[in-house]
């Protein structure tokens, strides 16, 4: 029985999607939600799975091309046995031989960057060369190949060489449609908002002694949940936010969108891009459904296993460059929302306290805001009220 492979329905925000990857070939056996294609969006890797056990008879939709919502990208035969595929869109050209399967988003990337298809080790079927397999090759800074000569000379077996002393090389990748999504939003941020930055730094020690104390029995308390830093700033944040309504507001075209509720979004790194999953409702979440929550964003995006519902809205965004090293930046607003904290690194200084000189684990913050929507003085509060919250955090629970 065949059955069509359709693209996930795409919600009214997203126009359409790229094939990104095809993880079955046609004829290679498959068996009931199997991961057989990712789909990638604006805002989102989407990923398409087997709906029983069967195969691939023929895929209608290669690496690269762009589809609509609920589209037929392959043909798939229900209880079928694997068997040789037949040549599709992600079967391919035959440049070096039948062994050199080279799909059609993959000869245009090669073509692109003037790579060897015979020094690219294959992953698909029989060998075949992916979209997936070029991107792994080029991060790997394999060498382009040797611009042609006029006459075509005997080709020597290929060998991995290394890029001479000098030598100025350059790749040229195709941005992704997330890539390219984030680049677009972060510029219209800049040229639509009036965004300013305030800093300040706050004294770490209070919640680190909290966390150093509490930390064995948390995890054992909460079924392995760690005891980190980031429950503790969107606790702060959230009730600063209560206290400064602005702040979690939006911009809809000339009205002023007050929130009566806090989501807050999580920046979180990945390897296609920047992406931010949202906690909802963090007023009513404790520390450890909190730290639970952003453990499994973090591992769901490494994963690219982020679902578009997991970032649609947010009131507010924290973005934690110190994981990095960072010590001071400006982070740029995340439209429509009006504000976005910035945490740092935590570094220790010698600190003014009481007259005495202390060594102390400080951290800046900074809190870039669009001044349509905050005035200076709510934003300066605003973050002091963070900074208090942190340096003293029973106030975080006492609510005071």
């Amino acid at each position: 029985m065949s059955i069509e492979i359709k693209a996930p329905t795409f919600p009214e925000s997203v126009a359409d999607g790229t094939v990104a990857t095809w993880h079955k070939q046609p004829g290679e056996a498959c068996s009931a939600d199997d991961l057989i294609v990712d789909i990638e969006t604006d805002k989102v890797v989407l990923e398409v799975v087997a709906p029983q056990d069967g195969v691939i008879k023929e895929i209608l939709k290669g690496e690269g091309d762009t589809v609509l919502s609920d589209e037929v990208i392959a043909v798939f035969e229900a209880g079928a046995a694997a068997s040789a595929a037949a040549p599709t869109a992600e079967a391919a050209s035959t440049e070096a031989g039948d062994s050199d399967k080279v799909g059609p988003a993959a000869r245009k990337l090669i073509d692109e960057n003037n790579l060897d298809a015979n020094q690219i080790p294959g992953t698909g079927k029989n060998g075949g060369i992916t979209k997936e397999d070029v991107l792994n090759f080029m991060k790997s800074g394999a060498p382009a190949a040797a611009a042609p000569a006029a006459t075509k000379a005997a080709a020597p077996a290929p060998v991995a060489v290394n890029v001479a002393p000098g030598e100025r090389v350059e790749k040229r990748v195709p941005m992704t449609r997330l890539r390219a999504t984030i680049a677009k939003r972060l510029v219209e941020a800049q040229q639509t908002a009036a965004m300013l930055t305030t800093y300040n730094e706050v004294n770490m020690k209070p919640v680190m002694d909290l966390r150093k104390q509490y930390k064995e029995l948390f995890e054992k308390t909460h079924n392995g949940t760690r005891l980190g830093f980031m429950s503790f700033f969107v606790k702060a944040v959230t009730e600063a936010l209560k206290r400064f309504p602005a702040v979690n507001a939006s911009i809809d075209g000339n009205d002023m969108v007050y929130h009566g509720y806090q989501d807050i979004g999580v920046a979180v790194s990945t390897d296609r891009g920047l992406m931010v999953p949202v906690l909802r409702d963090t007023d009513g979440m404790g520390l450890s459904d909190i730290e639970a929550t952003i453990a499994d964003f973090g591992k769901r995006g490494r994963d690219g296993k982020l679902g578009l519902n997991d970032m649609q809205g947010g009131t507010f965004t924290i973005t934690n460059g110190g994981t990095f090293g960072s010590l001071m930046s400006t982070p740029i607003l995340n439209p429509p929302q009006t504000a976005i904290l910035g945490m740092h690194k935590i570094q220790d200084r010698p600190m003014a306290v009481n007259g005495e000189v202390v060594i102390l684990p400080m951290m800046y913050l900074a809190l870039s805001y669009d001044h349509r929507m905050i005035d200076g003085k709510e934003a300066v509060q605003f973050l002091v009220t963070v900074k208090s919250l942190l340096e003293d955090p029973a106030r975080i629970l006492l609510d005071v």
